[in-house]
């Protein structure tokens, strides 16, 4: 079967997007991870499939590149933003639903095939602080480490971060990991995503909780904070309510790189 799909990216967090408004992708794990394989395959982080929905504009289905679902995905929700305003189904505003609830967006700029999006996201639990780390879920699960200089080449996120995602206490599920430094105005981040199981250039989700561990180490009690990641910039917004995080947004770029067909 001849398959079409749309390459797009935010911050460098790539992923493969399908209309599957027809139904016609059922999503099997080894086809998704085929699809992801970097050297095989069309090459992303993720898979997104944007299916139709009763209760809102549109549903976003999320697989990891292992083929694992996943509940959400913050550069990824950007993306599929763009997607629909791309396709001409919705407007500047709108709001979907994907596994962990109802989302928010909106397209602040666009310019061909790039956009500003802003998402809403949610901050489910009251983050644990452990000594300096924290541990919260911002869509899915996160651990965030405080260094000195997360820019330095001697970090092994890989290998670090596989450590904690595996350590008995996150296990089953594990967790994704992120390293966390001071940086110009506000935070650098890198993040060890499980479901890729290695380092992407950002991840939408994990910038979220380190904006707000980040907060909540300096006392702060609103966003907005500027975090740098190896893939570009973005913004974190929030209100703090004690160790209650609302009004969550996240904010940055999400590129339409090209439209392809391959066979599955």
């Amino acid at each position: 079967m001849k398959l079409i799909f749309f390459k797009f990216h935010g911050a460098g967090n790539d992923f493969i997007i399908i209309d599957n408004r027809t139904d016609f992708f059922s999503g099997e794990e080894e086809v998704v991870r085929k699809l992801c394989a970097r050297h095989v395959g069309v090459g992303a982080d993720g898979l997104i499939l944007l299916e139709r929905d009763s209760e809102a504009d549109f549903y976003m289905r999320f697989y990891n590149s292992d083929g694992s679902l996943a509940t959400m995905c913050g550069n990824g929700g950007r993306c599929i933003a763009a997607f629909a305003l791309y396709l001409g189904i919705v407007g500047k505003a709108m709001h979907f639903r994907a596994a962990d609830g109802m989302h928010s967006a909106e397209i602040l700029q666009s310019n061909n095939s790039h956009y500003t999006v802003r998402l809403s996201l949610h901050a489910l639990h009251e983050p644990r602080k452990e000594k300096r780390d924290y541990v919260l879920h911002t869509g899915v699960p996160h651990f965030v480490r405080f260094l000195s200089n997360v820019t330095h080449e001697d970090l092994d996120v890989v290998a670090e971060g596989r450590s904690i995602r595996y350590s008995d206490r996150f296990m089953p599920e594990g967790v994704n990991v992120n390293f966390v430094s001071d940086y110009e105005e506000g935070i650098y981040v890198r993040t060890y995503e499980r479901g890729v199981e290695g380092e992407t250039l950002s991840c939408g989700t994990g910038v979220t909780a380190s904006a707000i561990s980040w907060a909540m180490e300096k006392g702060w009690v609103q966003g907005p904070v500027k975090v740098t990641t190896r893939g570009g910039s973005l913004e974190v917004d929030f209100r703090l309510h004690g160790d209650k995080a609302t009004d969550v947004y996240l904010t940055g770029p999400a590129i339409l790189v090209f439209k392809g067909e391959t066979w599955i």
